[in-house]
């Protein structure tokens, strides 16, 4: 992976729901992660079954690591009112692989063009102001082998160390060693080694494996 950490897009944790009223119109937004345009499709598709009642269901996804897919509707509004106003959200707050979903009921007062893109833009805003942020990390393997009987201490160590780090723990195993597995930004390895040398004065090693990966890192 040769994209640096610091370009890549951020995603969310998990779906959230948020609802808007602007002179009796009822906008209910609803911004979920997804890992490909297909998933977001059906997110959209799920919307529109769900609330059939409506006037419009307008959307916006952005997908893939870097961001570099992106779609909207506005389904019905007038063109650019909706969808395009709601996209600008997602690009504004640097997300990637997520879908917005915006439905409208009419409330029998017209907003104008103007009204419904600062209406869709609030939506699509206030919804994700309530949403749990994740960062993506572009992170080093480092693998930590201790003896059994040593594993509880550098268990505490371990997680100490990446709460603190921008770091998250692996996959721990026991062979016949416990091994532990821990993802860290580069520029902090050589900090892990130092704390484990130290640990186990000299006798236990942080091993950079030179394996790389894209890593969620909830904020």
């Amino acid at each position: 992976m040769s994209v640096p950490s610091r370009l890549l897009p951020a995603t969310i944790a998990a779906p959230v729901e948020h609802e808007l009223v602007i002179r009796k119109s009822r906008f209910l937004t609803v911004v979920a992660p997804v890992a490909s345009s297909e998933e977001a499709d059906a997110v959209i598709a799920a919307a529109k079954k769900r609330h059939w009642d409506a006037r419009h269901n307008c959307s916006a996804q952005v997908t893939g690591l870097l961001g570099d897919r992106a779609r909207s509707s506005d389904d019905g509004e007038p063109s650019g009112t909706a969808g395009v106003p709601m996209l600008e959200v997602l690009r504004r707050r640097e997300l990637t692989d997520v879908v917005a979903v915006v439905t409208r009921w009419f409330g029998g007062i017209k907003l104008g063009a103007g009204g419904l893109v600062r209406a869709y833009s609030s939506a699509v805003s206030e919804t994700l102001d309530v949403a749990a942020l994740v960062d993506r990390r572009v992170l080093q393997q480092v693998r930590v082998a201790a003896d059994h009987a040593d594993a509880g201490r550098f268990d505490n160590l371990l997680r100490d160390w990446v709460s603190r780090s921008g770091a998250v723990l692996g996959e721990t195993s026991y062979g016949a060693a416990a091994e532990f597995e821990v993802w860290a930004p580069a520029g902090a390895v050589a900090g892990l080694q130092a704390e484990v040398s130290a640990l186990s004065a000299g006798t236990v090693s942080a091993v950079d494996t030179g394996a790389e990966r894209v890593i969620d890192v909830p904020r």
